[in-house]
């Protein structure tokens, strides 16, 4: 948004104050009394023109300085519905007060590119999920709806540094109760050439194997360093039980916290993508996972996920993606894969853009821990998913994607996810 509310109220707060609070603190000396400022700018007044301190008056006998002498000018060059001799005397104020003038200019020009550097940027969201799990002898069905609402602030800093954020608020409209209004991220970020640092809680998003494991985030420092060939290092702390897209009811229940140290390879040259990346994970509730270590006793703390991933943009419109991930940490459910094809996709910002793409994911519950993918609702699940994404309007997205799917521990399950999203972007 090129005009920010926040920027607008800052402008107008301090501007607003200026009137009152720049003649404690200005520099600049008193105008004579004997000026002649005083009898045109006492003229301007009765003319209705002008006002002194707000009351018509030039507070008795008291001298004002010149850089007040220039606001009141300023306000009078502002109005344009004057006769031809208030404008003569408006323009004679205006050279005998022009430095003053100038400076007034550049100070409130400088306060609003400051407000300026103060962004709003937002998304309104509805989303609906309607799973269907079932084996011989059972089905449950099971209808989701949910609409956020998010903020994203950007405050530049100076020349390199801005500060992020994110503030989600969610409700689920099936049952019209109101959820909570979060921080989800907040951090501060360096940009340099070729060098990148953030420093707060931030995205952690696989790059290397295009979202296959990670879409969430994590508290901590991450440096990019590089061009075509970028290296990710990232260090902190995930909260592996909170909002998890999969998790088997007993990992949900059980881990909670844990260390965490990352590093990806990601390279692009014109249409190819390749990544790599390795992210370890250590927590002692990784010891109570129902077949994460199948140990008598138990042992593992830890989660050592090595990713690969490779992709081909042919013509612009046709792009195949594979990725593959272990966990080699884990004893069962430790592999996921996906390969998708893709034609063309929805730009926001473009009207009647559009995209479909057809996908096979096999999806390991100790591997893929957060996922990017919208249908992935279960854990343990391989299958098919088509979708389709389109932009009836500017800044509208539309989405919808349906998966086919089977429980992997048990193969006898089917688990089919529909999905639809609507968003409107300012």
């Amino acid at each position: 948004m090129k005009k920010t509310l926040v920027s607008a109220l800052t402008t107008a707060l301090v501007v607003g104050a200026a009137s009152t609070t720049f003649a404690a603190a200005n520099p600049f000396s008193d105008v004579p009394a004997d000026h002649w400022a005083y009898d045109a700018v006492s003229q301007l007044a009765a003319d209705g023109v002008i006002e002194g301190y707000g009351d018509t008056t030039f507070q008795g006998d008291k001298n004002i300085t010149r850089y007040e002498m220039a606001q009141m000018v300023a306000k009078a060059m502002a109005k344009t519905d004057v006769s031809a001799a208030d404008k003569a005397m408006i323009d004679k104020l205006a050279a005998e007060f022009a430095d003053e003038l100038n400076n007034l200019g550049v100070r409130v020009s400088n306060l609003e590119k400051h407000a300026d550097m103060v962004k709003w940027n937002g998304e309104l969201r509805y989303r609906y999920w309607n799973q269907q799990v079932k084996d011989d002898n059972t089905s449950d069905k099971t209808g989701t709806d949910k609409l956020l609402f998010r903020l994203k602030p950007t405050a530049e800093v100076n020349d390199h540094w801005d500060v992020h954020a994110q503030l989600d608020a969610t409700t689920d409209v099936s049952t019209d109760e109101s959820g909570n209004v979060s921080l989800a991220r907040a951090w501060a970020q360096g940009n340099y050439k070729n060098f990148t640092v953030k420093l707060g809680k931030q995205d952690l998003f696989s790059t290397a194997d295009q979202g296959l494991t990670f879409d969430d985030s994590f508290s901590g420092a991450q440096v990019i360093v590089g061009n075509q060939l970028k290296a990710t290092l990232e260090a902190g702390r995930v909260d592996l039980g909170d909002d998890r897209a999969v998790a088997s009811d007993e990992f949900n229940k059980v881990v909670d916290k844990a260390s965490y140290q990352g590093i990806e390879l990601n390279y692009a040259p014109a249409k190819l993508t390749l990544g790599a990346g390795y992210r370890h994970f250590s927590s002692a509730d990784f010891k109570n996972v129902t077949g994460y270590d199948t140990d008598t006793t138990p042992t593992a703390d830890d989660a050592d996920i090595w990713s690969l991933g490779a992709g081909y943009n042919f013509d612009g419109n046709w792009a195949l993606a594979g990725s593959f991930a272990k966990n080699a940490a884990a004893d069962k459910f430790r592999t996921s894969h996906n390969v998708q094809l893709s034609y063309k996709g929805a730009d926001k910002a473009n009207k009647g853009t559009w995209g479909a793409y057809a996908a096979y994911r096999y999806l390991g519950q100790n591997v893929s821990f957060f996922p990017t993918y919208d249908t992935a609702l279960s854990t343990n699940v391989k299958g098919w998913e088509v979708g389709a994404d389109y932009a009836p309007f500017t800044n509208v997205y539309t989405a919808i994607s349906y998966f086919n799917g089977k429980n992997i521990g048990d193969k006898a399950n089917d688990d089919n996810v529909l999905f639809g999203r609507v968003s409107f972007f300012f």
